[in-house]
């Protein structure tokens, strides 16, 4: 479909929602409302500190690390028990939600990582977070969070291994491709300056979005008073690093992949939010689903309950640590700890606009079946714990 077609299906779709949608429904109104103010907060808490540095380092991955290295350590060919160890560590230190992780993905993944360890990294970033770990503990106890802390790292190596068996052809194909390995060598770093250089990026956005765990552990708490002394700290090393090591145009490229990804990825995770925010709305708001419906589907211990638990969190978009307090109310409506381990295992790594973003970079078919495997062994977690809590 050419550019002006699309334009002509968008403005027809507008108008069908113009026409038939009752906006003077109290209910749709409450839904346009809280898709609104999600998308509000969304910007004010997560693109200027999240979105856009994680653009900011996916275009540096893309345009200066050396691409045989991540060949050789993520690549379809490289060693399972290394690649699978350095996409799950990595996602893990980051921390991010499943929005912020979506420009690393797809920078690691169009520089060369294999698809298995691509989405091992996509799934931990958001699922593996330590402060939610330790939360995670303090408010539900300690088999539930051992529960999600071993599942979350079993989910992420088992899902990728997964991904890479079930398309292995068409991830080896891309790599047949002889525009993958154009020599770019007067654009990349040495792997030193690009460890100092994306490092120091990545450690920006960490300090920048470090949150207090409201005394869950002392040390975490020390870290976050000094979060800001810690960002400039590593802005000034990124600083001189650009200053140092990168001519003009090697700053002129950087910049225009940014934007290449953000204009890429923006229309999608604004159109997801948007969307996400109008059925379900915002944590311990309502959108269009009422939430009593959501309580009814997710009571108790059965494998209806943690099937919708898996498909809500998994739509649901939980921004970093929000996960705790939602599922927390839902337990004080009656949910069983099967749904609830089953919503903190897919929540967290997956959202509305996250799969639109998967799906651009993907294609649909790959992202169905991560998204599935996702919900059905979330799901089969939550029959099984529910068992044995």
């Amino acid at each position: 479909m050419d550019k002006t077609n699309k334009t002509l299906t968008l403005i027809f779709i507008v108008f069908l929602i113009a026409l038939f949608v009752p906006f003077s429904n109290p209910r749709i109104l409450n839904g346009v409302r809280e898709a609104l103010l999600m998308l509000n907060d969304y910007a004010k808490k997560h693109v200027l500190l999240c979105i856009v540095p994680a653009l900011f380092i996916a275009a540096a991955i893309v345009v200066f690390l050396n691409q045989q290295a991540i060949i050789k350590y993520l690549g379809p060919k490289a060693n399972k028990g290394i690649a699978y160890l350095v996409a799950s560590v990595s996602g893990a230190i980051l921390a991010v939600c499943s929005c912020t992780v979506l420009p690393l993905f797809n920078g690691i993944h169009k520089k060369g990582a294999g698809l298995g360890p691509a989405i091992a990294f996509l799934f931990s970033g958001p699922a593996i977070n330590i402060l939610a770990i330790i939360l995670s503990y303090k408010v539900f106890g300690w088999k539930l969070a051992l529960a999600r802390t071993f599942f979350a790292i079993l989910f992420a190596i088992v899902i990728g291994l997964l991904m890479q068996l079930i398309f292995r052809k068409e991830d080896e194909q891309r790599f047949v491709d002889e525009q993958l390995f154009q020599d770019s060598s007067d654009k990349e770093l040495s792997l030193k300056e690009a460890s100092v250089f994306v490092g120091s990026m990545v450690a920006i956005l960490v300090f920048l979005n470090w949150a207090p765990s409201s005394g869950a552990n002392k040390l975490w708490d020390t870290i976050y008073g000094f979060k800001y002394w810690f960002t400039l700290l590593f802005s000034g090393v990124t600083i001189y690093a650009i200053v140092k090591w990168f001519k003009k145009d090697q700053i002129a490229d950087w910049f225009m992949a940014t934007r290449d990804l953000a204009v890429q990825i923006f229309p999608l995770l604004f159109s997801g939010v948007l969307i996400a925010g109008f059925l379900l709305g915002r944590p311990n708001f309502e959108g269009l689903i009422p939430s009593t419906w959501v309580v009814k589907l997710v009571g108790g211990n059965s494998l209806a309950a943690n099937f919708f638990a898996a498909v809500g969190g998994a739509f649901m978009y939980f921004a970093t640590l929000t996960e705790i307090p939602i599922v927390q109310s839902l337990m004080g409506a009656g949910m069983g700890k099967g749904p609830a381990l089953a919503i903190l295992l897919a929540g967290p790594s997956l959202s509305l606009p996250s799969m639109l973003v998967i799906g651009k970079e993907l294609g649909l078919k790959k992202t169905v079946v991560y998204v599935s495997l996702v919900v059905i062994l979330s799901t089969l977690t939550g029959i099984l714990f529910s068992l044995v809590a």
